[in-house]
Parts: C-alpha cells; sequence; structure tokens
C-alpha cells in the first residue's frame, strides 16, 4: 500500500532500520526483552526518528544498543513491509549490511531493551531467531541461505492485536 493510500485510511507508518553486522561468518545477533518479558534475538536496529535518515538511525541504533561503531554500510539489502490491518498501522524495515564497523561490545541500551548480544554461527542463528516475528526470522533467514536478490521485499499481513495471537501470512 502506499504512503497516500495509508493516510487516506488514517493508518500510522513505523519506520525501523535493521542492521546486518558480520564477523569472520558470525552474525550479530541481540536479545531484546519484550513486554510480557518475552525475549527475540534479531539483528540489531531501531526505529528511525523524525529528521534521520535510515544510515543515521540505524548507526545510532547499533551504538546504543551494541555499543559498536558502524563507519560504512552498504547499499539497501532487503525491505520489510508489515500491514497491521486491525491496529491500523504500517511497519516499514530498510535492512543494510555494515562495511566496516569498530568498536567492543557493550550493553547499556538506554531503552532497556538489548540486554546482550553475540555473534553465532548460521545454524545458532536460525535457532535463535525461531524467537524473533516472522517478520525478522524468515527475512534474515532467506538471507543467512543465500537466497535473497539484491532489494528483494517481504510484505506480510498481521491480524490480530496482540503479539501471541497474532496471525502473520506473507504476501
Amino acid at each position: 500500500m502506499s504512503m497516500v493510500g495509508l493516510e487516506e485510511r488514517g493508518w500510522r507508518e513505523w519506520r525501523v532500520a535493521g542492521a546486518l553486522i558480520e564477523q569472520n561468518g558470525l552474525l550479530l545477533l541481540v536479545a531484546n526483552r519484550r513486554r510480557g518479558g518475552k525475549l527475540e534475538w534479531t539483528p540489531p536496529g531501531g526505529v528511525v526518528d523524525p529528521g534521520e535518515t535510515n544510515i543515521e538511525a540505524l548507526a545510532r541504533e547499533v551504538r546504543e544498543e551494541t555499543g559498536l561503531i558502524v563507519e560504512s554500510w552498504t547499499s539497501s539489502v532487503y525491505e520489510v513491509s508489515v500491514e497491521f490491518s486491525d491496529s491500523g498501522t504500517r511497519l516499514g524495515v530498510e535492512v543494510f549490511m555494515a562495511q566496516s564497523w569498530h568498536g567492543s561490545m557493550l550493553f547499556e541500551d538506554p531503552d532497556g531493551i538489548v540486554e546482550e548480544g553475540r555473534f553465532v554461527d548460521p545454524a545458532e542463528s536460525r535457532t535463535l531467531l525461531v524467537s524473533a516475528p516472522v517478520w525478522v526470522s524468515e527475512p534474515v533467514g532467506a538471507w543467512l541461505g543465500g537466497a535473497i536478490e539484491p532489494g528483494a521485499r517481504f510484505e506480510y499481513l498481521a491480524t490480530g492485536t496482540r503479539p501471541g495471537e497474532m496471525t502473520v501470512e506473507r504476501r
């Protein structure tokens, strides 16, 4: 759905940027403590604040969540769109790969969500990603398997308003 269509329907747009950070064939995943105490493992990333570009937001979020400083990013690796039909919200995610970065991992997330993180091999990544929403786990899994063409798009429709009771289907 285009932004014009969203605005006409009174929908809210939620923009997020996601990071793929590799080291020696291992992918960085972080443990996010969600409302209700659930722990979700995902790549780092977060909400794009007003006035920020996706890359600016991503650099900020990675630094806040992990302590790492990313110096350069690739162009967009893939995009995710989730329409939450029952709440009138659309989530738009653009994911980038870190090209160069430095620093030591430090988990002092100002939002109090990220508790830990680590670089994991593809098999462990898939195991940990089971805890994440399908709109995170499926695209990351496809990327890990080399099954993503540049500029790939993943589109989902989520119905229901409670995370544990939501039905999500890929379009």
